[in-house]
This record gives structure tokens, sequence and C-alpha cells, in this order.
């Protein structure tokens, strides 16, 4: 999972500083002051790692991509040219290292947390990585490449020494793979590694990172009277949520799956969607059943309260389609993911918006998973805020609020700035900025002075 990220030089991100995650990450600010790119930025990465084509340090996107940036030109803050974007991010590993010596818990084997920085450069209409490293328990091993002519595709590794002489020692000419590995490693620092199984095993941690990532867009897919599924198993519900339907199909293969706790029998994932739907408000029942034996199209129909007829998904309200793909999202990706949601609130009644928050809380509690979401609802927010609130009342709902990261992004300058907003432990914001969600005090006090003025002239 992510721990921290800092991005400089990107969109309108001179530098975001250091940004901490927690199991759950929430963004909130006015329209186009950057907390999208903020998520834009991983999702860059992350089909960055997906495609096919090595050499290519960073895939900037395109139709078929989680976002389609433009060119290099479009991403740099104020369109330097040459400008380099700078990032570095922090994780937790998902597989162990090995100590040369026993640590403080005397274990050679631990799971370390892994640091990767990088700088890609602009220059005309190239995009050449110049460096890259990896922190493993402060060790650090990477490589900076250097052009020996400018128009030249192949670089030159340099390999800083810290030998008394201080000589610079010349490596091969190698290629960059993507912005995270190379043909062959050189240490920054004194300390060489020998052991290439690490050397070759830090770039697929990074890859198990992005592959453990998973994405929904804020616009999905209107329901359909029928959805086709032939069986295969589908990694996601899209980034519009057009998969939704077959991986609820696809989460039959595997059984049970949702923990529900110490003598209770667990929930498969169509369940607890169902579940979550009921307590929601939103149906009284909830199916999806071929339209009839021995076919792959399949239906989902709905029972609003328990006297009214079943109906597809299309004749009911349409937060019910709106808000499927985010609970098949949550409860179906693998256990431990990382779930990017864009206003995941959007086309929900208020009272959903809030019970939004229960829904994370019991995904980031039943399946270890992060969340990170961009947002606008006031609703969402102030139900978080009372389940922090409730955290050594209820412990079962509530969630601890060193487990919540929320931040809040404004314009100035021309420059999108960071606000770490200070939450206490019972559910306090003690620096929101004033006005953003409105003031219902003061449109009330408004209308009531409104309404006595009309009756003074009336009398």
């Amino acid at each position: 999972m992510l721990e921290k990220l800092r991005i400089q030089n990107f969109k309108s991100w001179q530098d975001t500083g250091d940004i901490a995650f927690g199991s759950l990450t929430g963004f909130f600010g006015t329209n186009s002051s950057g907390k999208s790119s903020i998520l834009q930025f991983l999702l860059m990465l992350k089909q960055t790692v997906e495609s096919s084509d090595r050499s290519r340090v960073l895939h900037l996107g395109d139709d078929k991509s989680y976002v389609d940036l433009g060119t290099m030109y479009d991403i740099l803050h104020q369109h330097q040219d040459p400008g380099v974007l700078s990032f570095e991010f922090t994780w937790k590993a998902a597989n162990v290292f090995f100590h040369e010596e026993l640590n403080a818990d005397n274990e050679f084997w631990v799971h370390e947390p892994l640091i990767f920085k990088a700088d890609v450069m602009r220059s005309s209409d190239n995009i050449q990585l110049k460096s890259f490293q990896y922190t493993v328990d402060n060790e650090v091993i990477g490589v900076r490449i250097v052009p020996l002519v400018l128009d030249e595709l192949y670089h030159k590794l340099y390999s800083y020494s810290q030998h008394k002489s201080g000589f610079e020692k010349n490596g091969p000419l190698v290629k960059p793979l993507k912005f995270y590995s190379a043909n062959q490693y050189i240490s920054f620092n004194s300390i060489a590694f020998d052991d290439i199984h690490l050397e070759n095993n830090l770039p697929y941690e990074l890859e198990e990172l992005f592959n453990r990532i998973h994405y929904l867009g804020p616009l999905r897919e209107y329901p359909s009277r029928l959805y086709v599924w032939a069986g295969e198993q589908t990694q996601s519900v899209g980034n519009r949520g057009e998969r939704a339907v077959a991986a609820l199909l696809s989460s039959r293969n595997q059984g049970p799956t949702i923990d529900m706790g110490p003598d209770q029998p667990k929930r498969t994932v169509e369940e607890h969607v169902a579940h979550w739907l009921k307590e929601l408000g939103l149906i009284y029942s909830f199916k999806v059943q071929p339209i009839a034996p021995n076919r792959k199209e399949y239906e989902v129909r709905i029972q609003r309260t328990a006297e009214s007829a079943s109906v597809f998904l299309t004749d009911v309200g349409f937060g019910v389609s709106q808000i499927l793909p985010v609970l098949v999202l949550l409860f179906y990706v693998p256990e431990g993911s990382t779930v990017i949601l864009e206003q995941p609130e959007i086309h929900l009644h208020p009272a959903v918006q809030a019970g939004l928050a229960d829904v994370f809380i019991d995904a980031i509690k039943r399946r270890k998973l992060q969340i990170v979401l961009e947002s606008h609802s006031e609703h969402l927010l102030q139900r978080l805020q009372r389940r922090i609130a409730e955290n050594t009342l209820q412990p079962d709902t509530a969630i601890d609020p060193a487990a919540v990261k929320l931040y809040f992004t404004h314009i100035e300058a021309g420059r999108s700035e960071l606000t770490t907003l200070q939450l206490d432990e019972y559910g306090n914001i003690h620096n929101w900025p004033k006005g953003f969600f409105g003031d219902a005090f003061e449109e009330a006090a408004a209308r009531t002075k409104a309404e006595m003025k009309r009756k003074m002239r009336q009398s």
C-alpha cells in the first residue's frame, strides 16, 4: 500500500510536498484546484507499468487507458521546456527482504518500506529518463542516465563512487525500461549491492504496487436490460463500471469470501453487495439471473420494497446503477488492494452519500483495503467525522482517526496548494476552509430576513 507521495512540476502542481496516505485518504477542494491531478498522476504510473511497450518512459494515455493527459508539454507545470517532472513515493513491500544482520526485533527477513524516486525530462518533443533510484533499509540503488549526445537513443550510466579520489567510473551503455528499470543498476552510495536477486526484485515490487491499484471514474455506464457474460474471470469492474455485473458473476466461482466475523458464515460478494444496497435504503432485494437456462445473457432484477414487483435495473432510480460498481469494486478486488474513486457520491441521495462512509469503513476492516477518493460530498465527510468520534464507543462501525488522512486543495498565485486537514480524535476538523460547503445557518438567516422584509412591505 502507498504510504507517501510527492510530485513536482506536474500540471498545476509546482510541488505537492509530502502527501501521507492512510487506510482512507480523501481529497476535497474547489473545481480545477488540482485534486484530480494527484489521482491522475497515480493512474499515469499505473498505465505505464501495464503498457506492453517496455521502452516507453511514461504512458501519458490514449482512448483506451485510465487517463489521457496529452503530451509531456501538457503535463509539465507551466509548460516548461526543457522541464523536469520529479516524483517520489513510499510503499510497503509485498515480499520480504534479507538482512545480513539481525535487526532490533531479532529478524533476518522483514517487510521493508521501499522508496522510489525518479526524474523525467522533456526537451523539445523528447521524453528522457534522467535518473531513478530505490531505497531499501537506508541503502540506495539506482542509475543516473546521461545522454552521450542529444540525439542518441542509448545512454551511459555513471556510478558515483565514494572513493577518496572522488573519480567517476563510466558504466556500460544501456537503455532505460520505462521510468523504473534499466538493464543494470549501479549503487549511488559506498555500499554496493551484490545481491542481483534484490536488484531484479525491486522493479517487480513496484509493478506489484501498481497492479494492486484499482480505479473507478466519476462517469459511469448507463444500466442495461441485458448483460452478456460467457464465463470469463474479469479482473476489474472497468473504468466506468461497465463490467460490474460481469465481476459479480465471476465472483460466484470464488464462493463465499467476505469474512463476517467469529462464528459467522462468510458471504459471497453478491450477497454482501445486496446487503449494502438494502442497508443504504435503495432496494429490498437484488438478483442477477440468466434470462433462460443455458444462456449467457443475464438480467438484473430489483425489488424496491417487499410489496413491489420485481423490475429491471433500468426501471429503478439511477442511483442504484451508479453505486453498484462502487460496491462491487470494493468487495471484488483482492484483499490488500488500493482503490481509487473519483466522486463516488455522484447521482446519489444525501442519505446514501453519508452511508458511503460506512461502506468504506466496512471494506477497509473486512478486506484490508486502502481507499483513495476525491469528493465534494459534505454528507460523506460528516458521516466519516461521526464514525471517528465513535471510535471507542462502537468499534465495529467506527474508524481510528490515525487511519484517515484528509486534504484540501486550492489555487494560489496560479499554483495548486495542499492543506492537511487537522482532524482530532473526536472527528473535528480545526482548519476547514470557511464557506467551502456553504453556510447553512447563514443561508437560513438570509432567507428569514428576506421573508420578514417581504411581509413588512405587504403589511
